[in-house]
């Protein structure tokens, strides 16, 4: 196997479940060495562990600016460079009507899901434009484009991190760093259920159903899963992305096009968030 990574270092926001562990063992298993970044020390430790000397864990919480700063200092110090920051950490934000939703869940909520992206952002570009060259990939969602994948909160935070995204790969072209975003969308992972009040625990539960029920209602008739955002991130970090800039990849099966001629013929509503949570109880 080419190992399309090899001697890069990538660091993983988020990176001890769903979507960001699945990223991590793929960059693992093409050569990288990489930071896996998180608040849950025992999943971190872990899943680390589990990968030998070329994953460690730091304990981050992305909304608090030194402890991003500290994850980024770790990488340098123990890899010597940072090749990818991958901005993955975040939350399903606050539901409900507009008018029950709080201003302190509000801004909490924009706290991790573009705050937590514009720290990583801030503090991994001196190291990248020493090297003059890095990419960084920012966590979106088919949410930001769309309405009815997510809550608004959610939706309003996504679409700022595809702005933000567009803003910084322009600023930072000429450095060699790109900056891109990913989109998943209808992804069998614990944070699309825990995004309808569920704790984690219920969440992880609720993963095999989440992907029964996808399997029946997506465009392409199967779930998406982790490793099919990884394998996304994996060809923006690698060098085979090398000229792609300021560019929201969306990966979704196809369900923020429109409805498939077969769901339209037989009456399906088109899939949302909304729609799974009342038509799954979840």
């Amino acid at each position: 196997m080419t190992k399309r990574m090899e001697g890069k270092v990538a660091v993983v926001t988020g990176g001890m479940s769903g979507i960001g562990a699945g990223t991590v063992e793929v960059f693992v298993e093409h050569g990288a060495s990489v930071v896996i970044a998180g608040r849950s020390v025992d999943k971190g430790e872990a899943l680390s562990d589990r990968l030998g000397d070329n994953a460690i864990f730091v304990r981050t919480d992305v909304t608090v600016e030194a402890d991003v700063k500290a994850m980024i200092d770790t990488a340098v110090e123990r890899f010597g460079r940072i090749d990818c920051l991958f901005n993955n950490a975040g939350s399903g934000g606050p539901g409900g009507a507009i008018e029950d939703v709080s201003l302190a869940d509000f801004e909490a909520g924009f706290s991790v899901l573009v705050g937590g992206v514009f720290l990583g952002i801030k503090h991994v570009v001196p190291v990248m434009k020493k090297q003059r060259s890095g990419s960084i990939i920012n966590d979106s969602s088919i949410a930001a484009a769309g309405v009815g994948f997510g809550g608004t909160t959610y939706s309003a935070a996504k679409a700022a991190v595809n702005q933000l995204t567009k803003c910084v790969a322009m600023e930072l072209a000429s450095f060699g760093i790109r900056v891109n975003s990913i989109s998943p969308g209808g992804i069998a992972t614990p944070i699309f259920a825990n995004a309808f009040g569920m704790s984690l625990s219920e969440a992880d539960a609720s993963v095999d159903a989440l992907i029964k029920y996808f399997d029946k209602r997506l465009p392409l008739r199967r779930s998406g899963l982790a490793d099919d955002i990884a394998y996304g991130a994996l060809y923006l970090a690698s060098d085979e992305g090398s000229f792609v800039t300021g560019h929201d990849l969306v990966i979704d099966s196809g369900i923020s096009v429109g409805r498939t001629r077969r769901s339209c013929s037989n009456g399906s509503p088109r899939l949302s968030e909304a729609g799974l949570a009342s038509r799954y109880r979840l």
